[in-house]
């Protein structure tokens, strides 16, 4: 069963956005699109504040989370949030915790 995960990363000074581009730059960002497992990474940056960013991970499993958290690449990642002195707030939804309301599939132009 596919997880996703969204982290909204805060910061200050421009720090939210540099740790995106610094992922991005190092090469870091495509690794883990490389990882066993990993079927999505993506940055999105807000609109409303600019010290904030949504990564959004989809994972084929939490075996591939498991995985991604033991591997050599999170001393990386985590030295860049130290780094830049990120805060982040986690949110993980699964697809059996329900899709998108009937009533609400009028609103939606596929």
């Amino acid at each position: 069963m596919s997880i996703t995960v969204l982290i909204y990363y805060s910061g200050v000074n421009g720090y939210a956005r540099r740790f995106a581009e610094e992922m991005e730059k190092s090469g870091t960002a495509a690794a883990i699109r490389d990882e066993k497992g990993n079927l999505g990474y993506e940055y999105y940056l807000s609109m409303n504040d600019p010290e904030m960013f949504l990564l959004i991970t989809h994972w084929e499993n939490q075996e591939a989370i498991d995985l991604h958290h033991a591997s050599a690449m999170m001393k990386t990642i985590t030295d860049l949030r130290e780094k830049y002195n990120l805060h982040m707030r986690v949110e993980r939804l699964r697809p059996d915790q329900g899709g998108v309301p009937d009533e609400d599939l009028k609103y939606i132009r596929e």
